[in-house]
């Protein structure tokens, strides 16, 4: 499995972090934790939060060819600044 570029987003609230999660979930996504890795559609992402460092790191694992990495990371890009404007 190919390994790609983390993507890192400093200055997420814990508040923020919360929304995130919530809309994870409502789109089928279990993120439930500070970290970890799920999968839906051939698309495989892990996470990790700090609290204390307010930072999220978004890594994809693994994505569909008609999406690639790079759809990927612009679509994580797009609901987390969404989410940091809240």
């Amino acid at each position: 499995m190919a390994r790609y570029t983390p993507q890192v987003f400093s200055g997420v609230s814990p508040h923020q972090y919360t929304q995130l999660m919530a809309k994870a979930n409502a789109a089928g996504i279990p993120m439930n934790e500070n970290s970890g890795r799920a999968s839906k559609m051939g698309v495989e992402v892990e996470w990790s939060y700090s609290p204390e460092r307010q930072e999220l790191v978004l890594t994809c694992l693994q994505a569909p060819f008609f999406l690639g990495a790079d759809g990927v990371n612009a679509k994580l890009q797009a609901l987390v600044s969404e989410a940091l404007k809240a």
